[in-house]
Order: C-alpha cells, then sequence, then structure tokens
C-alpha cells in the first residue's frame, strides 16, 4: 500500500523542511520493520520548490495470518474470507495507520529538534492514497475530512476498466489538499480516518484504543460533526468502549467551552466516594473461590471445561502455581473470543507455553483431557438437557478422572432474592433446569458413589439464613484407592445388570 506527502516551498521556507518535520533525509531510502512487513519511505522529489515522501508498505500477507491465527483480527472481512489472498497488501487500511505512527512518530506528536519552529506553520499539504476502503463511499469520504480543512477528491475505482458495466468497487482514488493545517494535525487526521473509512481493523481492539484515539483527535475530534461515527468505528463497534470515550469527549468540550481544565469540569465526584466499597459481583466471588479450592487441593494442571470466553482461565493465568492450563468449548466462536481476551497471539513464549484452548464437547470422553490434577465445570451442567447429564459425568468422572473436580452451579432458591428476575424464570434463557440444594447436593452424592470420589460442598456469595447462596460448588476428590476399586467394580455390576436387561 502506498502513500505520499507532499509541499511546496519559497525561498524562506523551502519545501525541503518537510524531511526535518518526518525526521527522514530526502536524499535516503530507508527501510523499518514491523509486525506485518516492510515500510520504506523515499523521496520521488525533493528541491527547495516541492517535495514528496512516500511511505511504502510491503506486507507480509503469511505474517498477517500468522500473527492473527487467520481470524480476521477485529472483524477484518477480507481476512476472514480469505487467509492469504486479499486487499490488505495493496489498499490503505489500519495496516498503514500503524505504520504511519510508528515511522513518523515524532512528526505526529509535532517535534522538530532540528528546528522547533517548524512544526506549528501552516503549510500547504498535498496527500494521495491511490486505493482506500471507503464503506460509505466517496460522500462520506468528504464528510469525514472536510470540517477538518481538507479539499477533498475521491474518486471511485471501477470494478474492472475492460467492464464499466459492472459499476464501482468500494474502494475510492484519495488527493487531500490544505493550506490551513500543520504536518502534525495531518498525521493525526490520517491515523484515525484511515481505519475509519475501512471500517475494520487488522487487530484486537482493547481498552488502551480509546487512549490512542483521544491523543490523536486531540483539537479535532470534540467538535467533528460525525464524532459518534468515527469514534464508534475506530473502536471497532465495541460499545463499553465507545461509550467511555464518548464521555470523555464531551468532558473536552466542555473544558474547552467553559475555558478550564477537564480536571475542573471532572470533579462532581471527591476523592472519598471513590473509595466507597462496591459489591463484588458475583462472577467475580466464584472465580475466586474455585482458584481458592484449586489452590487448596494443591492442582498445577487445570482443566476448565465449558471455558466459554476464557475469564477462568485468564485468573488462573496470573498465578504462577497453575503451571498448565487448558480451556475446553464446544463453541468455536466461544474460543476465539476467549483467544483474544488472552492475547495469544502476542503473549510471550514462555506464558504461552501455560495454556492451551481445545474445541471438544463434554459429551464424549477425550483422551486430551486424561491425567490432570483438577477440572473445573463452572456454570455448565445447567445449560445441558437432564438426559446428557450422565454422558458428561461419565465422560469426566469416569474417564478423564481427575483427582480433583469442582463444580458449580445457580441455587435456585436464591432467585427470590433478585428483584429483577420474575418469578418462576431462570436466571438465563439457556438453562435447561436450575437446581436446589438438595437436588443438587442428591445428584453430586450420587456422582461421587459411583466413581470413587469423595464430596463436600461449599456456598459462593451471601449464604443468606433461609435460601442459601446465589451459587452452590461442589468440592470432588478422589478417594483412597480402596474406596475406589470399590466403586469401580459398583459401576462395573451396573453395567452388566443394564446389559443384561
Amino acid at each position: 500500500m502506498f502513500l505520499t506527502i507532499s509541499t511546496t516551498g519559497i525561498p524562506e521556507r523551502p519545501a525541503t523542511d518537510l524531511g526535518f518535520l518526518l525526521h527522514k533525509h530526502p536524499g535516503k531510502a530507508q527501510a523499518f520493520s514491523t509486525s506485518y512487513g516492510t515500510a520504506h519511505v523515499f523521496y520521488p522529489q525533493a528541491d527547495a520548490e516541492r517535495c514528496t515522501a512516500a511511505l511504502l508498505l510491503e506486507v507480509d500477507a503469511v505474517a498477517l495470518v500468522r500473527r492473527g491465527k487467520g481470524k480476521g483480527r477485529g472483524g477484518a472481512p477480507d481476512a476472514a474470507l480469505a487467509q492469504y489472498v486479499n486487499d490488505r497488501p495493496y489498499a490503505a487500511s489500519s495496516l498503514l495507520a500503524v505504520a504511519l505512527s510508528g515511522v513518523f512518530s515524532s512528526a505526529m506528536r509535532g517535534v522538530c529538534t532540528a528546528k522547533p519552529e517548524l512544526p506549528a506553520q501552516k503549510r500547504q499539504l498535498r496527500v494521495e492514497v491511490p486505493a482506500l476502503p471507503a464503506r460509505g463511499g466517496p460522500g462520506l469520504v468528504r464528510t469525514l475530512f472536510e470540517p477538518l480543512g481538507w479539499t477533498v477528491s475521491a474518486e471511485p475505482v471501477a470494478l474492472d476498466t475492460e467492464f464499466p458495466q459492472w459499476g464501482d468497487s468500494r474502494y475510492v482514488s484519495l488527493l487531500l489538499e490544505s493550506e490551513t493545517l500543520t504536518l502534525a494535525e495531518a498525521l493525526r487526521h490520517l491515523y484515525v480516518l484511515l481505519p475509519v473509512l475501512d471500517d475494520a481493523k487488522h487487530y484486537w481492539v482493547s481498552s488502551d484504543e480509546v487512549d490512542k484515539l483521544l491523543r490523536a483527535g486531540e483539537g479535532w475530534l470534540p467538535d467533528h460533526p460525525e464524532q459518534k461515527l468515527i469514534t464508534s468505528r475506530y473502536l471497532s463497534r465495541r460499545w463499553s468502549l465507545t461509550r467511555q470515550a464518548m464521555e470523555r469527549l464531551e468532558l473536552v468540550r466542555l473544558a474547552e467551552a467553559d475555558d478550564s481544565e477537564v480536571e475542573e469540569i471532572d470533579n462532581a465526584v471527591g476523592a472519598e466516594a471513590e473509595t466507597e466499597d462496591r459489591p463484588t459481583p458475583l462472577a467475580v466471588q466464584r472465580r475466586d473461590a474455585i482458584v481458592a479450592a484449586l489452590t487448596e487441593a494443591g492442582a498445577a494442571r487445570v482443566l476448565d471445561l465449558g471455558c466459554g470466553q476464557g475469564q477462568l482461565v485468564q485468573a488462573l493465568l496470573k498465578d504462577p502455581r497453575f503451571t498448565e492450563i487448558v480451556g475446553v468449548d464446544v463453541s468455536m466462536r466461544a474460543l476465539t473470543i476467549a483467544s483474544r481476551r488472552l492475547k495469544l497471539d502476542r503473549m510471550g513464549e514462555r506464558q504461552a507455553s501455560r495454556v492451551r484452548l481445545l474445541q471438544g464437547s463434554l459429551a464424549y470422553t477425550d483422551t486430551r483431557l486424561k491425567g490432570y490434577d483438577a477440572a473445573v465445570l463452572s456454570e455448565v451442567i445447567e445449560h445441558l438437557d437432564l438426559p446428557r447429564l450422565p454422558a458428561l459425568e461419565y465422560a469426566v468422572f469416569g474417564s478423564a478422572r481427575p483427582r480433583t473436580v469442582l463444580v458449580t452451579t445457580p441455587n435456585v432458591e436464591y432467585n427470590v432474592r433478585w428483584e429483577s428476575l420474575p418469578a418462576g424464570h431462570v436466571r438465563h434463557g439457556d438453562h435447561r433446569f436450575e437446581w436446589t440444594r438438595e437436588e443438587f447436593c442428591g445428584w453430586a452424592s450420587q456422582v461421587a458413589e459411583r466413581h470413587g470420589y469423595d464430596v463436600r460442598f461449599t456456598p459462593v456469595g451471601p449464604d443468606d439464613p433461609e435460601v442459601g447462596p446465589p451459587t452452590q460448588m461442589a468440592v470432588f476428590e478422589m478417594a483412597t484407592a480402596t474406596e475406589t476399586a470399590g466403586a469401580t467394580a459398583g459401576v462395573r455390576t451396573e453395567k452388566k445388570e443394564a446389559k443384561a436387561a
């Protein structure tokens, strides 16, 4: 992908000042390594009257797939459809935006140690991007750039010049011109708006992207008429991050209107209020209880069966006592989200060696799950139809046979304490059942007896004297060898009797 920045000059202010601003000598061709290829900076023209700097990004398609695991990081549709053949090497996107910030970082910050007066100077600028994905067409390109002081030319690129009846592609050839902007402002506009127009990012968007957006958008984003669209697309439509960014942008706008600092506006809540105790979410209490039980059992190699989006796996990774953690789920979508949450593609080799994510069904035996110290079934059993519970029971307790098994499930008796839960309803639409304490105790005791385990029960959350805790946890510990042999013989007898019947 390719981008050029040009400027003109006069004897007092030669165009070659662009080299000082970009911190790249016009007489050299330079190459810079990036995570996804090589960025080249060179000057097709450099004299006192006109100077053009070019950024050419050679994308390594194989590296892009390996680092993104072929899943289209951040929802990039092209990478999801075709891992190796797509438009990423040729069309401006977040890859080019990241290269801009990496190669021209000092210029984006408005820093020039050789000539400190240059960054504040407005100059004639011309930016050309031959191929830019524009989801929204040329009209959206103009809507985004024109309020910032640019004269915009966005010519649609035909799908095929030999077949004009096919119409235009989603790409435009972009030309931006301005005489009222500094180079730093221009680079910050490009850094934000290129991925916004592409409406996709090649990497997982996390909370630190909000800070990046606010830094690059300083001075122009709070008053932009399309602020909400820009914010939402830049943050890959993650509503929680978008809301956070919009709230902070509104504070900036109010502070500017009041000619004061943001800290002076954002003072409605005193420091003492921030220290007030807030109730710990039940999900956090449940994870803490599981980690404590695993620690007490001395488990080092742990299975998280039905790991979902990886919250428990993430918690276990923080404790070095757990040397191997395996998350198992039947849903590939859940495993993909878990991989993003854990940042597996950016994890160090030593840390990555401690964790694996596997696709598998708990209704079937799986030799990969044998030999572990402990297994966790956290809020899993209630998602199964009751006739399928015996299959899960045998797969975990009869086949995998970890030394310790932790099972948590909702206590239906506690539901009357949830003000927002209508009477007679379960806590989640996918719950096939929710057990009372007596029902859960009966099931767990029978499982323990059949497979040679001892079981004890632990409340999770506030233990109400009338209805018990919101979550009930059973801790199964493998019984002694003698007890286990007896239980195994009992299971064999039951199987023979069932077969004879």
